[in-house]
């Protein structure tokens, strides 16, 4: 069976990335995708002179948690209060890859998973050069973060694309460094756009490309013949991290918007429509009367939202943004998504039959509600709320509920299970479930901390 697969290397990954319209410095051209050599042969040599400059490795260290269940021989020896597990900090240490988008200001786009948990980065340009970066932030749901070089100089910086722009059919260029043997360069075409429902992140919105890509390309560049960078290879089709030519790129509009409200604000601020709904299909097409089947269909509208505030309805198809078409409700959502809070878009829908176009001024995305039940039974009753940074935040508990029962209090902020930090719904999901015997919550509640235990 054929699973997806990222592509990082030990703990991870090649690197590059593309925007358009980023405010970089210096300027760099474009490149003329019919280059040919002193024989007249076509090539793509003078363009890539000019961009593989700019893709770095990235080698980072850092520790991670890991635990083992302890005997219960070892239990019966030492009593009922020995523990269940042991917990370690473990050292690890990756190689990968990045690339610079602004050389004047040092700043480098990478994969978010590629320097998780990393306490040291080290930048190596391609002329051998090395650089300390640290991180200026990252997005978990996209994959995305941004680092920046502590006295860059002389760095060559990347063209950026337009991703919206792409077609099925255009040939494109991916640079990495598969299994670690150096910088790589294959070629392809862009085989299907707007790809989703892959589990890989949250968001989804991929470049499917056929270029060969392998077990330590993720975040690799994908560029187009012009140089320009159009995406980011994040993950593969395959069983065993082999090319089998199904590889998947996060298009480079979605990075430009993310790395600006970094840059901007130190944070993502992640844009909210106020709408629920689905893809169009046949059988749903048919049953409203519509003549297409592409689009985001709204079902519900979200009281006092975004979407209600700027007259979008239920039952209306959403087509396009700013002009960009929509193929997919989970398009949709990647693209709202990763637009910044505050932007107004225009959004073309359908409604009876007629296209109209609406301007939605979007809002922040307040934090996220956890159903705290389908975390952990112990956890019933509470409402929980992640937003990001804090930790989980406990907003009520129920009289009588087992939350209430293991000591769960409103105004508690859950910082870690079982010793491993949590700052997120998919945080404190997995450290749970990856848990074993007792699981240790680490709260603070007002200005101490304190532990409280579920039961697996």
């Amino acid at each position: 069976m054929k699973k997806l697969l990222s592509l990082s290397t030990a703990a991870i990954a090649v690197v590059i990335l593309t925007l358009q319209g980023f405010t970089l410095a210096p300027a760099t051209a474009s490149f003329p995708a019919a280059a040919t050599d002193e024989r007249g042969v076509p090539t793509l040599a003078p363009m890539l002179e000019e961009v593989t400059p700019a893709v770095v490795n990235i080698s980072v260290q850092g520790k991670r948690v890991t635990r083992q269940r302890l005997p219960e021989a070892f239990r019966f020896f030492f009593g009922p209060n020995a523990p269940r597990e042991e917990v370690r900090e473990q050292p690890f240490q990756g190689l990968g890859s990045g690339v610079i988008i602004d050389a004047e200001n040092g700043y480098v786009v990478t994969n978010s998973h590629v320097i998780n948990d990393a306490t040291d980065i080290t930048v190596t340009l391609k002329d051998g050069r090395q650089f300390t970066a640290k991180v200026l932030g990252r997005d978990e749901e996209s994959d995305i973060a941004l680092l920046q070089l502590e006295n860059p100089r002389n760095l060559t910086e990347v063209a950026i694309g337009n991703s919206d722009q792409l077609r099925v059919g255009d040939f494109v260029v991916a640079i990495g460094n598969p299994f670690g043997l150096g910088q790589t360069v294959t070629s392809g075409i862009v085989s299907a756009l707007g790809r989703s429902g892959l589990g890989i992140d949250r968001l989804e919105n991929f470049i499917q490309t056929d270029a060969a890509i392998n077990s330590g390309n993720s975040g690799g560049a994908l560029v187009d013949l012009h140089g320009n960078l159009i995406g980011i290879n994040t993950a593969i089709l395959g069983s065993g991290g082999g090319n089998i030519g199904i590889g998947f790129a996060i298009p480079a509009n979605m990075m430009k918007n993310l790395v600006d409200q970094i840059i901007e604000f130190g944070e993502i601020r992640r844009g909210v429509l106020g709408v629920r709904g689905g893809n169009l299909n046949q059988e749903l097409a048919d049953a409203l009367g519509l003549d297409r089947t592409q689009g985001a269909w709204v079902s519900e509208v979200v009281e006092d939202g975004a979407a209600a505030k700027a007259g979008i309805q239920a039952g209306d198809v959403i087509l396009a943004i700013d002009g960009t078409p929509v193929l997919s409700f989970a398009e949709l959502a990647a693209k709202v998504g990763t637009i910044g809070a505050g932007r107004t878009v225009t959004l073309t829908i359908l409604r009876d039959g007629d296209e109209r176009q609406i301007e939605v001024e979007l809002e922040k995305r307040v934090a996220d509600q956890i159903e705290a039940a389908s975390v952990h039974p112990g956890l019933q009753g509470a409402e929980l709320t992640s937003d990001d940074r804090q930790g989980i935040r406990v907003t009520s508990v129920e009289s009588g509920s087992p939350a209430e029962r293991i000591g769960l209090r409103e105004n508690d902020v859950i910082l870690a299970v079982n010793r491993q930090p949590v700052s997120s719904n998919r945080d404190l999901q997995e450290a749970i479930q990856n848990s074993r015997g007792v699981i240790a919550l680490n709260l603070r509640r007002g200005n101490t901390q304190l532990y409280l235990v579920l039961q697996n």
